[in-house]
């Protein structure tokens, strides 16, 4: 089908925590919006993450704009909670999903945005908000040797349990928290060494039993790009401190070459390794903007969520995009209302 849809107001590409706050957002301007999401249901990456992930910030700071989050204020929600919170949202805002529809291609055409769907479909709209977010392209880095390891070689992104490392050597690579938080639960039933290029930082998840979040907000901080909302420092209730000291895991500097059989450290100390666990971030997934690229590769430079040389393109979800929260459930929602003013004189013009 190659079928050109009613003409929108704004279109959002993605349907997870930024697309959602997005959705709210334009629902109390009374505009005609869609969001088109490549996933079968609401809550972009969330169900794919590990499954015991737990949220680093509790319930008070894990809410998106007009819906608290179901959960005492102090519990620290897990990945389940989160996802369900995220569906629930998009069914009491009667929020206007395009689900199994993934947005391939975007160019700029007698002012409208036009869309091209995997499937054919066609769509276009004044503005355009992408929220495909920061977590949903696995970053590895490129280690001399890797391509010749033969044992199970691994993003934290396709790591779900601890289930088939049973009584492996397995080397994890990171120093934020989902590394550690991995090479913990992997060290109940493996051999683990968390691999890092620089020391782990640790930082009390309770300040005089107050909250680092809390703290954030009453100082300030929360504002600023200070600190990476990827997750460091590692936040610690002492669990993960005491499991280093008590050699439950081992932190080692980064290695520096991989083999067939393991990796090399830095001190030229070969070891055998079954698996790797890569805890090394993501980027940004921002292909299907290729086609608005101007020649100068300029048009994708965004401040604070506005493109700066393409009037009518917003962003929503990147990290550090207005402060340290811009990527977290409770940061997404100011950061929408921040480019409202600017989208809605875009579409009054």
């Amino acid at each position: 089908m190659n079928m050109i849809s009613e003409s929108m107001d704004v279109i959002v590409i993605g349907a997870g925590q930024a697309g959602l706050a997005c959705g709210w957002h334009l629902r109390q301007q009374n505009l005609r919006f869609l969001i088109l999401d490549a996933e079968s249901r609401p809550g972009g990456n969330w169900r794919n993450y590990y499954d015991s992930l737990r949220l680093f910030s509790p319930a008070a700071y894990s809410s998106l704009p007009g819906m608290r989050f179901p959960a005492h204020a102090k519990h620290y929600p897990l990945r389940d909670e989160v996802v369900r919170y995220l569906e629930q949202y998009a069914d009491v805002f009667q929020l206007p999903i395009r689900q199994h529809t993934r947005v391939e291609r975007v160019r700029r055409e007698d002012g409208l945005f036009l869309l091209r769907t995997s499937d054919g479909q066609h769509f276009r709209s004044k503005a355009l908000i992408v929220c495909t977010g920061g977590f949903n392209r696995p970053f590895i880095p490129d280690i001399p040797g890797l391509e010749s390891f033969r044992g199970k070689c691994l993003h934290s992104a396709d790591y779900r349990n601890a289930e088939g490392f049973r009584d492996q050597r397995v080397v994890v690579i990171g120093a934020a928290n989902s590394a550690v938080q991995i090479a913990h639960e992997l060290a109940q039933v493996s051999r683990v060494v968390l691999a890092t290029r620089e020391s782990v930082r640790f930082f009390p998840q309770k300040i005089l039993g107050v909250d680092f979040h809390a703290w954030l907000k009453w100082t300030g901080v929360e504002n600023t790009r200070w600190l990476n909302d990827q997750g460091t420092p590692v936040l610690d209730d002492g669990t993960y401190r005491s499991a280093i000291k008590h050699g439950l895991f081992e932190r080692k500097p980064m290695f520096t070459h991989v083999t067939s059989t393991g990796v090399t450290w830095a001190d030229g100390e070969r070891a055998e390794a079954d698996s790797l666990v890569f805890a090394t971030g993501f980027r940004p997934n921002l292909g299907c903007l290729a086609g608005l690229h101007m020649a100068d590769d300029k048009s994708l430079t965004q401040r604070n969520g506005e493109a700066e040389h393409l009037p009518g393109l917003y962003f929503v979800g990147l990290p550090k995009q207005r402060n340290f929260a811009s990527a977290t459930l409770r940061g997404v929602g100011p950061d929408v209302a921040h480019i409202i003013p600017s989208l809605m004189r875009f579409i009054q013009k």
